[in-house]
């Protein structure tokens, strides 16, 4: 049988004549930063005075002993960041230039001094760009000559770190006869009955090169074995009636053992175990007369996406634990998402990131490694992409939740629109890539699984490559240019990308800039805001519906985060309700990878922003919301639910002092997957715009369901708020001391109440984001962490949309 040996332990990292303790997995930066040799490049503005590690060549040395009787010895790198050079007893083994691959270098019989030599990743791309010339991007890092993490280069929301290092884990593996070099599981189910067909290859010792081996395969109590006497195998199983894997809100996520084992007449080689799911996934991309659609279909059932993009958790991706993925992804199934995508400029995630969205009901869509940038197709970089593109796809495709390849991010609408075809001259830029090569591999590995070649992507050079009407749609003139109210301009059939910044919490800019009298323009603030006009972007934003704060960072602060909430909201509750001609949203984006002012709705320290709060609202399976028409607004009802709604609706179109104006009931009924909508009568049609000096008075509710949604009709800055008036109290939970209620009683209208509870102390978190209440009204905030705390604290840490 195999045997393994781990090599994580006893390494060193060699700096100038000194040789530092190294962890492995890891990389140069954490071990400097381990070693006090450099500062945490995540505090003030210390990323620029670490530039200089990522323009260094770096070394990780181990002595290894081993002793084994097996024929064969294979040193085993899952993942080298990035360009290295690897010796062992003084004798170099190879070469590597990728680091999205797994590396296996025959070692029989050596032993003692094993070296790592990591060239810079900067020299490793110029050599590259030497060799294919230049290509545009849309950034002055030349990430697309190496593979590697692009966004390690830095981006509009990531510092510029670029890392070197033995990422993911080494071993050595001792093996006789024959070894599984591949297993692909392929997956189906057709009218009830689950099939696995089970395509292995073997790697065979001189001596075992013309044995006749033996495969066996079992899963859910079904076996099968097949005699190898080559290379290649085919196993198949039948599953009668398994149960279904679902996306989460659609049913359960049952997974089932599939054990492998290669053998030599009785003794056992070789083993391979993975856990998959039975399912069916499906791209409906037919065309209507509205364009072309985009609607996945998971076991028949067509499903409208509610998403988020995934980019890296952490700049250094070594310290993503399991658990840390764990906590990240419960962050967004409490956030009611059902689909992450995992962005085009990171890393093909760790297989713990998988495991828990087959559990979690997290359907992924997988984006190939390239993004906003054009991408030579000679060598070295072409069989490199290949090499990792068959990696990857073997090594993911076990996985139920994954139900989406797709080729690239935004590089077929740069080529269109970005400016790069006249500055290539004909030259390649990807297109080989994303419309042949990538789809052609696709087909011959994992064949159960549909590709897409971008995002965004209209299907054809026949339509723009970001029509709304066609495929997939990233929306980014609104945040860049326009009011969020510009969302409800045009019902794309998918939108793959959206969003809009705001900092993150206090405490986690505490913790980040803590020296830093804090301002948006203060120095740090400054520095972790990486996005193009950032600040003006998020004041333009502010400024559309309140007076700008002046001097007021606390408000400041509130209102971008706000902002952000209201204006994520305003998309998805827009296309939800023209479902199913829109059929799935993803925000941009769930996380991010340091601490900074971006679109993420967690931080960078993990802490949720009220946008998460708002997501948990909006992305659940029955929505409320008021839509503005051309001859009023117009109430939506969203059922994404299994079941009929029935549900009587209360409409209230109310004064600013609270006076009801008009009220009525309204009976609705939402068959289960659809939406409902019911124009607004109009006595119930609140007073609009008002003359020149004057503000609005009136606003309309409706509630249904203990759901709300609100119809104000114009910005909080035309509207005649009542100065907000409520109270505070403090009850203890019982049986819980860490946990505190937080009960507020409104005395009149109170707009968009947030507790931010980080205020309270760092580790505090609050169950709700932002509340309405109307007079009257009472919320309960439970608070976690916060320690002993008292009304005058708390009432500090309250904000709410007062205007004046």
């Amino acid at each position: 049988m195999k045997d393994v040996t781990p090599l994580t332990d006893g390494w060193s990292l060699r700096h100038g004549q000194a040789q530092l303790p190294a962890q492995v997995p890891g990389c140069v930066h954490t071990d400097l930063l381990a070693a006090q040799v450099i500062e945490d490049p995540f505090l003030g503005r210390n990323e620029t005075e670490v530039a200089w590690v990522g323009r260094r060549a770096w070394t990780y040395l181990n002595d290894v002993a081993h002793d084994s009787r097996h024929e064969r010895t294979d040193l085993v790198f899952e993942g080298l960041d990035t360009a290295a050079r690897i010796t062992f007893a003084d004798r170099e083994i190879g070469t590597t230039r990728n680091m999205h691959r797994t590396y296996r270098f025959d070692v029989t019989g050596l032993a003692g001094r094993l070296e790592v030599r990591f060239s810079s990743a900067y020299d490793e791309a110029e050599a590259v760009r030497a060799v294919t010339g230049d290509r545009p991007n849309v950034y002055p890092e030349p990430f697309q000559y190496v593979r590697k993490m692009a966004c390690s280069f830095g981006w509009d929301w990531g510092p510029t770190l670029v890392t070197a290092g033995i990422w993911r884990p080494v071993r050595l593996e001792h093996w006789s006869t024959a070894r599984l070099s591949s297993v692909r599981p392929l997956v189906t189910v057709d009218e009830g009955t689950g099939s696995v067909e089970v395509r292995l290859r073997v790697e065979r010792t001189a001596w075992g090169a013309n044995r006749s081996l033996l495969a066996r395969a079992a899963v859910a109590g079904q076996e099968a074995e097949v005699r190898v006497d080559g290379d290649e195998a085919v196993l198949h199983l039948t599953v009668d009636r398994p149960r279904l894997w679902w996306p989460r809100g659609y049913g359960d996520q049952p997974l089932y053992d599939l054990d492998v084992t290669l053998l030599d007449e009785t003794t056992e080689l070789d083993t391979w175990s993975r856990r998959i799911g039975f399912r069916t996934v499906e791209l409906d991309r037919t065309a209507d007369a509205q364009g072309t659609g985009f609607t996945l279909v998971v076991n028949g059932e067509r499903v409208f996406a509610r998403g988020v993009n995934w980019i890296p958790d952490d700049v250094f991706p070594s310290r993503i634990t399991p658990e840390r993925y764990r906590t990240r992804l419960s962050q967004a199934v409490d956030a009611n998402i059902d689909l992450v995508r995992v962005w085009g400029g990171g890393i093909y995630e760790d297989e713990a990131f998988y495991d828990a969205c087959d559990e979690l009901g997290l359907m992924v869509w997988q984006d190939f490694l390239f993004a906003c940038a054009a991408y030579p197709e000679e060598q070295p970089l072409r069989g490199e992409v290949e090499a990792e593109a068959r990696d990857n796809v073997v090594r993911l495709m076990p996985h139920a939740s994954l139900v989406l390849w797709n080729g690239n991010n935004e590089n077929l609408w740069g080529f269109r629109d970005w400016g790069w075809e006249p500055e290539l001259e004909g030259g390649s830029w990807g297109e080989g890539y994303y419309l042949g090569l990538l789809p052609r591999l696709v087909a011959e590995l994992d064949p159960t699984r549909p590709y897409a070649a971008g995002s965004p992507w209209s299907g054809s050079w026949d339509h723009h490559p970001n029509d709304p009407d066609h495929g997939t749609y990233h929306s980014w003139e609104v945040w860049n240019r326009q009011d969020y109210a510009e969302y409800r301009a045009n019902v794309p059939r998918f939108v793959a990308e959206f969003g809009w910044q705001a900092p993150p919490a206090m405490a986690t800019l505490r913790r980040a800039l803590p020296d830093e009298v804090l301002a948006p323009d203060s120095p740090g603030m400054l520095h972790h805001q990486k996005a193009e006009d950032g600040n003006g972007k998020l004041d333009r934003g502010v400024a559309r519906h309140f007076e700008l704060p002046d001097g007021d960072f606390d408000r400041w602060h509130y209102l971008t985060q706000v902002v952000q909430a209201r204006a994520v909201a305003a998309g998805i509750e827009h296309w939800r309700s023209h479902w199913p001609r829109c059929a799935g949203t993803v925000v941009w984006q769930l996380n991010d990878c340091w601490p900074v002012s971006s679109w993420a709705a967690v931080d960078g320290d993990g802490r949720p922003k009220p946008l998460h709060h708002e997501l948990r609202r909006v992305y659940a399976d029955r929505l409320l919301t008021l839509q503005p028409g051309d001859e009023g607004p117009v109430l939506a009802a969203v059922n994404q639910g299994a079941t009929e709604w029935r549900t009587s609706v209360t409409l209230r179109r109310l004064d600013a002092d609270g006076t009801t104006v008009a009220l009525s009931t309204c009976e609705v009924t939402v068959a289960p997957r659809s939406v409902g909508r019911l124009p607004i009568p109009a006595g119930l049609v609140p007073a609009g715009p008002v003359p020149a000096g004057r503000s609005a008075r009136e606003f309309l509710v409706a509630d249904a369901d203990g759901l709300r949604a609100l119809y104000f009709p114009v910005p909080d800055k035309e509207f005649a708020y009542v100065r907000p008036a409520y109270d505070v109290e403090l009850e203890p939970v019982e049986d819980d001391d860490a946990k505190i209620d937080v009960v507020v009683n409104a005395r009149t209208l109170v707009r968009d109440l947030l507790l931010q509870a980080d205020r309270l102390g760092p580790d505090a978190v609050a169950d709700r984001g932002l509340t309405t209440l109307l007079a009257g009204e009472q919320v309960r905030i439970r608070v976690d962490g916060c320690g002993t705390v008292t009304a005058a604290g708390v009432r500090a840490a309250l904000f709410c949309a007062d205007t004046k």
